[in-house]
């Protein structure tokens, strides 16, 4: 049962595996939004630049055709004339273009940020499977993007029909209109026609950003033994470090246990603890170079047996100092004159020992 839990994809994806879909360009995005920017960047261009436009664009027509018959028509000057046309419907039409360019890339920055992947543009073999291809096909993802392209076609037709079924009773009249009220009724329609689909659209994305964050943490989510590997790669074997650790502080031991020979004096609780204090003339302070509890106090007083090194019984200093100070880290200054009084004592015993 425990193996069958693990198999499911039931944990949040790990900060490494999201930077690594985003790396791959697997990221959670609609493509709803940047169409919706688009609609509605268009729609504000045209209102507000769109009679600039048409105009420009008519007064220059009106040139071109005017001048048809005297032209003189050359290869050069047809080239020449090409370049003029470009250049001028360009230069009418760079609003609106501006804004798409914008909108589009503001659709994609708002969703995911700046971000660059060559790894989407690198072909792929299994892109060529046809069996990959068909369960793609019939997939449930790309069912619910067939459902949302119909929902889509439905929600926009019908806002479209009911845009223009408002006006279809000026209809008949449109025959008494002249050219230019003509083109303002049908600019008047299709003003109402996007305004009314964008206001759709924007409900549909919205809707749609949801989803597709949703499904984007769906597909990330990872089962426990993914977890654990991955932990393992980044952090490395638990087994190992611990291994690694105990090898560390068995050296460090070692090394500690090498300064107690130089220790000046050994504080000890009597039994439980052993503290080895060095000092001398030339040092700021004294210095803790080695502790131990249990076994490792045993050993401390050993040493400083075997090397003469006076072992002094003081219980609560002895505490203290095991608690508060780490090896090779001198003596705080409130435990001078506790630590200085036992100095003073080893020394006057060293004194009568010479005598």
């Amino acid at each position: 049962m425990s193996d069958n839990n693990d198999a499911e994809k039931t944990e949040s994806a790990t900060p490494r595996k999201r930077e690594k879909a985003r790396e791959e360009g697997n990221v959670a995005k609609s493509r709803e939004i940047p169409t919706v920017l688009i609609l509605l960047g268009s729609l504000i261009t045209l209102t507000l630049a769109g009679s600039w436009m048409f105009w420009n664009l008519t007064d220059f027509m009106h040139s071109i055709f005017l001048g048809v018959g005297t032209a003189d028509i050359r290869v050069e000057t047809v080239n020449t004339l090409l370049q003029i046309v470009i250049k001028k419907v360009v230069l009418i039409l760079l609003p609106l273009l501006s804004v798409l360019i914008i909108a589009g890339i503001a659709g994609n920055l708002f969703q995911v940020g700046f971000m660059w992947s060559g790894k989407t543009l690198k072909p792929k073999l299994s892109k060529l499977n046809p069996i990959s291809g068909i369960k793609k096909l019939f997939s449930l993802k790309s069912l619910v993007e067939l459902f949302k392209s119909i929902l889509k076609l439905i929600i926009v037709g019908g806002v479209a029909y009911l845009a223009i079924k408002s006006e279809i009773g000026n209809f008949p009249g449109l025959v008494q209109f002249s050219v230019i009220e003509l083109i303002t009724f049908i600019g008047k329609v299709a003003f109402k026609i996007t305004l009314y689909t964008c206001l759709v659209l924007i409900i549909l994305a919205a809707l749609d950003y949801f989803y597709q964050r949703w499904q984007y943490e769906k597909d990330l989510k990872m089962t426990k033994q993914e977890v654990k590997d991955e932990y393992k790669m980044r952090e490395g074997d638990p087994k190992v470090k611990a291994r690694i650790k105990s090898v560390q502080r068995e050296m460090a031991q070692k090394r500690m246990m090498e300064a107690v020979p130089e220790a000046t004096v050994i504080i000890t609780n009597p039994t439980h603890l052993a503290i080895a204090i060095k000092f001398q003339i030339d040092m700021p302070a004294p210095m803790m170079v080695a502790k131990g509890a249990g076994f490792l106090a045993k050993q401390i007083k050993e040493i400083a047996q075997k090397h003469s090194i006076p072992v002094i019984e003081q219980k609560t200093l002895a505490r203290i100092i095991y608690k508060t100070v780490e090896i090779n880290e001198y003596i705080p200054e409130d435990l001078y004159k506790a630590v200085a009084e036992i100095l003073a004592y080893v020394y006057r015993l060293k004194g009568l020992l010479k005598k």
